[in-house]
């Protein structure tokens, strides 16, 4: 195989190999409906961020035989880390060695630019996916319900207090935000939040959790998209923050099912979403290679950009 980065003039066929990728696997294990429900051309959102904000940060494998695309994987380099962002495979080329090459590279770019971590969230539904992260060195460090959240076309409308301290993120906010990024999650994300809040591509949204003091106690940033309907990332100091950060972004999915990934041992979190009708559908590993702080409040990750 062929090894180099993704340019957008693979974009198509990036978008069909990554459609045709996880409908495929998500349908032979028992998936109800296709993974993803939008066309082929619509899947290629994921390039066009991925190159919107780490230019360049991709790896693609390609058939050296026939120049066929046999899989690819995203990374972002941040201010302390990288995250190994969506893997995908070419269904004609499952069990043919392309994730363990794709992770490879990824390792070595990491390691030659001496960042402290690789992380990434996983599938724990997928074991080939989680023996080739472990053969690779990631240990699991926090696991996570993936619940997606029906919304009526009414809203939830639900009397949540502490919602009435949510407000849209504004460019002033980035110093705060990375600030309390750093104090629950020891990184720190700012381009992905200064991304969030231009929107440039009209689909995401950034709100923040002001607390009494005018201080930011959480964050939300959402998408909204035919290839991906999510609340995520998602960082706060408490619970009740976070459920408050939930219930406002829910407002822009009125009729939509939104999916969240939510750590398991949050358990207000939990419950209180399960009060409010999400359900489970997956569960995801958060999953490190190299330096790790446990987590100090509520992360929740999202998979536009990946981000653990």
């Amino acid at each position: 195989m062929l090894l180099r980065p993704l340019t957008t003039d693979d974009r198509d066929v990036y978008a069909l190999m990554l459609y045709r990728s996880f409908n495929t696997w998500y349908n032979a294990h028992g998936w109800p409906s296709d993974y993803f429900a939008c066309t082929p051309e619509q899947a290629g959102i994921f390039l066009d961020v991925y190159n919107d904000i780490s230019p360049g940060g991709t790896i693609a494998a390609f058939d050296s035989a026939n120049g066929q695309l046999m899989g690819a994987c995203f990374f972002h380099p941040r201010e302390h880390h990288v995250s190994l962002g969506v893997m995908s495979v070419n269904p004609d080329y499952f069990q043919h060695g392309v994730g363990r090459a794709l992770v490879n590279h990824i390792i070595d770019f990491t390691e030659a630019h001496r960042y402290e971590a690789l992380r990434l969230v996983g599938s724990a539904m997928n074991m080939d996916s989680l023996s080739l992260y472990s053969r690779s060195g990631f240990i699991p460090r926090c696991s996570y319900h993936d619940m997606v959240l029906p919304v009526p076309l009414t809203g939830l409308q639900l009397c949540y207090p502490w919602r009435e301290q949510v407000r849209d993120a504004v460019i002033a906010d980035l110093d705060a935000m990375a600030a309390l990024e750093m104090e629950v999650s020891a990184i720190s994300r700012i381009n992905d939040y200064r991304y969030a809040i231009e929107n440039p591509r009209g689909m995401l949204q950034a709100l923040v959790f002001e607390n009494a003091d005018g201080g930011i106690d959480g964050f939300m940033i959402s998408i909204k998209h035919p290839a991906l309907n999510m609340l995520g990332p998602c960082l706060a100091r408490t619970e009740k923050a976070a459920l408050a950060l939930v219930l406002q972004a829910s407002e822009r999915f009125r009729g939509a099912t939104p999916l969240l990934v939510v750590p398991m041992d949050k358990r207000e979190l939990v419950e209180t979403l399960y009060d409010w009708r999400a359900r489970n559908v997956e569960t995801h590993l958060f999953q490190v290679r190299g330096k790790f702080q446990a987590f100090n409040g509520v992360s929740m990750p999202s998979f536009l950009p990946e981000t653990g």
